[in-house]
């Protein structure tokens, strides 16, 4: 069992991490990860620029923290879940991407709302930074990568027939329609969402041989 006084001395590192984290977040979205510099992070967080380097080394890590959790998010927010490919379609056809894999509800709060906007948006900026900054590159790969493997495990649970490599093919396609619908997201919409959705069932359906109806997607 810890000592008290180490729960609280980490109780507090990781709220005082916190802080960092959620300033960063606003200086990052306001600026881009380029353009916001340490100094302003720390006048943000209230905090001084030396108290920052006590818990980030420098700004990579705090962009490599950030992508860290909501990487972990999405991974949260799938698990269980990702295999419903009939709200994945729902959803896809509506652009709502926070969370592809649960149903909407319009009366989300407002907060969560706008964390999955700015996460949305913190991962195309990690994206941009990454084409010029190799440690952000790396970052966005080994992020991508835990993705894409966490989501390659959860369909193949519930599609066993296919083979690694198909599920692996499978799975890059998903990825492109999700990742291109993201990425359109805040272009004119032209098609009509009911006709996506109808589209995105067929897809889905002919793509696991199956029927998105059945029981063991529900």
């Amino acid at each position: 069992m810890l000592h008290p006084q180490l729960c609280s001395k980490d109780a507090r590192i990781s709220a005082r991490r916190d802080q960092i984290i959620a300033a960063a977040r606003l200086c990052f979205r306001k600026h881009g990860f380029h353009g916001a510099g340490m100094a302003e992070i720390a006048k943000t967080s209230q905090l001084s620029v030396g108290q920052i380097y006590r818990y980030f080394a420098n700004k990579d890590a705090i962009i490599e923290e950030i992508v860290r959790r909501i990487v972990m998010k999405k991974i949260r927010l799938m698990t269980g879940n990702a295999h419903n490919l009939q709200q994945v379609a729902h959803n896809l056809a509506h652009r709502r991407i926070g969370n592809l894999s649960a149903p909407y509800k319009e009366d989300q709060c407002i907060e969560q709302k706008e964390q999955a906007e700015i996460d949305h948006a913190l991962m195309l900026e990690v994206a941009a930074e990454a084409t010029r900054n190799p440690i952000v590159e790396k970052i966005w790969r080994d992020s991508e990568k835990q993705l894409f493997s966490e989501a390659k495990s959860l369909l193949s649970a519930t599609f066993p027939q296919f083979s690694e490599a198909e599920m692996t093919a499978k799975v890059e396609s998903l990825a492109v329609i999700c990742e291109g619908t993201a990425f359109r997201r805040m272009t004119t919409v032209h098609a009509d969402a009911e006709h996506l959705e109808a589209l995105y069932n067929r897809y889905f359906q002919d793509l696991f041989d199956t029927d998105l109806t059945t029981s063991k997607l529900e």
